[in-house]
Parts: structure tokens; sequence; C-alpha cells
């Protein structure tokens, strides 16, 4: 079982699942979660993303792949 022994790294994109379960054990409260397509961030986005943050005491977001991005919201996206 992985450890994590510093506070997560932001910059990190994947956390391992032993981890990820490591990492949940030494937060105390709620861990909140919402995922999207967040390529075009706009106003909508940051209300969802801070009524997230409100309803617990750590959030986690994921993001859409680039393959999925593109089934939804078609070939010109996601915008880099």
């Amino acid at each position: 079982v992985a450890v994590v022994s510093a506070p997560f790294d932001p910059t990190r994109k994947v956390m391992a699942r032993d981890e990820a379960r490591a990492w949940r054990a030494g937060r105390e409260g709620r861990v909140v979660f919402t995922n999207g397509v967040f390529d075009l961030l706009h106003p909508g986005h940051v209300d969802v993303l801070v009524g997230a943050r409100r309803c617990g005491e750590h959030l986690v977001v994921g993001l859409n792949a680039d393959a999925s991005v593109r089934r939804l919201k078609g070939p010109e996206r996601p915008v880099r």
C-alpha cells in the first residue's frame, strides 16, 4: 500500500488507487467530488466549483479526457 507522506501535489494529474485511499484516510471531514469539461472555463463552471466546495472540507475535481471532450463537444474541442 502506497502512503502519501506529504500533502497532495495538485500538479500531479493522476493518483493511484492506493494513494487516493491513503490521502483520504489522512483527511477529516467531507470530501466532495465533481467533474466535467473545463477547457473553456466560464462563470457557470465557477459557480458549480464554488458550490461543490461549500458542500465539504475537501474538493476533488475530475476532468474529462480529451477523447471524451471530443465525443461530447465536437471535433474542435478541447480548446488548447
